[in-house]
C-alpha cells in the first residue's frame, strides 16, 4: 500500500472481500502509460498528444454496429491496479482532504473509472476502436462502452463551474 498523506483514512476492510456481484471484461486498453508515467487525468492526457486504443473480445465486436468515427463515447474501465481501501484522501491538487465520492481518483472502493473519450479510428472486423486519448494503464480491462449523448449526459440548465 501507498504512503498515507496528512488527513487520509483507510478502510478498516478490503472492498473487495466483500464481492457481490459478477462483472465480466470485454476487452482491454492498449496504451503507453504504466505505473510512474501515467498522465494525472484525461485533460493532461490529451495534453500529452498519446492516443490509445481499446481492443475487444471477438464475443462483443457485434456490439460496435452503430458507432462511428468521431462519436463519443463513454468508456468504464477497471482499474485493476489501484488501492480499494482508501475512503479519505489528500489529493495534491486540492486544498484538504476529500471523500473518495469527491474526487476523481482511481482508488476507490470499486476500482471503476469513467472516461469520455472520442473516436479516432474503428475497425469493425477486429474490433479495434482508436480513441483521441486515455490515462488508463495498458492492459486495463474494459468493462462497458456507451454513447456519449448530450441531451442525456448533460444535466438540463448545467453550466461549468467558475
Amino acid at each position: 500500500m501507498a504512503a498515507r498523506r496528512a488527513g487520509e483514512v483507510a478502510l478498516t476492510f478490503d472492498p473487495a472481500d466483500r464481492a457481490e456481484a459478477g462483472v465480466t471484461f470485454i476487452g482491454h486498453i492498449r496504451s503507453t502509460w504504466s505505473q510512474g508515467n501515467a498522465p494525472r487525468n484525461l485533460r493532461t492526457a490529451r495534453e500529452s498528444g498519446e492516443a490509445a486504443r481499446i481492443e475487444l473480445l471477438p464475443d462483443y465486436v457485434g456490439g460496435l454496429l452503430g458507432l462511428e468515427v468521431g462519436r463519443a463515447i463513454q468508456v468504464m474501465y477497471w482499474v485493476d491496479r489501484g488501492e480499494r481501501r482508501l475512503i479519505v484522501q489528500n489529493p495534491r491538487h486540492a486544498d484538504g482532504a476529500r471523500g473518495v465520492f469527491a474526487i476523481r481518483s482511481p482508488v476507490r472502493p470499486n476500482p471503476i473509472a469513467l472516461g469520455t473519450v472520442v473516436i479516432t479510428s474503428l475497425d469493425r472486423a477486429t474490433g479495434v476502436i482508436g480513441i483521441d486519448a486515455t490515462d488508463a494503464f495498458d492492459g486495463t480491462p474494459v468493462l462497458d462502452i456507451k454513447p456519449w449523448i448530450p441531451t442525456v449526459d448533460v444535466p438540463p440548465g448545467w453550466q461549468p463551474e467558475g
